[in-house]
């Protein structure tokens, strides 16, 4: 079973995702938080696999609350679920930690599939946004820090190693990357490195 925190701070909203998601046979809905205080709280006491949660909400908002529940040892997966599709709230919620940023308006079996991907640890993004974050990004060059993010990466360093070696935290890094495959149009490392040394970013 997967267990899932629903945080939002519009009731409506909130019973109609638990219900959504409750008929899943392999889903569980665990808790559900109205702030983000109560998200981060209840994350910590509930040990849920996943979070769908708000960006805009009373007291904390959902930017702080993934921060701070990633922030944890072994923390759950946290899916943003929003109306917003700015470039810059979802480059927040990615620097945050997110693995997943959906609308609000996504289709039953799409938000059931990205909880489920989002389990499994798999970057989920709204088909909108990700054409957002690519549009956005893919026609700038690559920075001096992305290239030497690239470049430990063709060396075999993991994102966590990444970090400690040039003093950033790790969803940094994760969020170097997404720009970096933006940039390049590839879906992975492996893919990112080699069009990396095609375009002679990397020696």
């Amino acid at each position: 079973m997967i267990r899932v925190l629903v945080a939002d701070d519009h009731p409506v909203v909130r019973s109609g995702l638990v219900g959504m998601l409750s008929v899943e046979p392999d889903l569980e809905v665990v808790g559900e938080a109205s702030d983000g205080a109560e998200a981060v709280a209840l994350a910590g006491e509930l040990a849920p696999d996943v979070v769908l949660m708000d960006l805009r909400m009373p007291v904390l908002d959902g930017v702080g609350a993934t921060a701070r529940i990633r922030a944890v040892d072994s923390p759950p997966r946290v899916v943003v679920l929003t109306t917003y599709d700015t470039d810059a709230d979802i480059l927040r919620a990615v620097e945050a930690g997110a693995t997943g940023y959906l609308l609000k308006d996504t289709p039953r079996a799409d938000l059931v599939a990205g909880v489920r991907s989002a389990a499994r640890g798999e970057t989920v993004l709204a088909p909108s946004v990700a054409t957002r974050l690519v549009s956005s990004v893919r026609a700038e060059r690559l920075t001096p820090r992305e290239v030497e993010v690239l470049t430990l990466v063709a060396s075999g360093h993991s994102n966590a190693e990444i970090g400690t070696r040039l003093f950033i935290a790790e969803a940094t890094v994760k969020t170097h990357l997404i720009r970096v495959f933006a940039k390049l149009d590839v879906q992975d490392r492996t893919a990112a490195v080699s069009a990396a040394r095609r375009q002679g970013w990397l020696g």
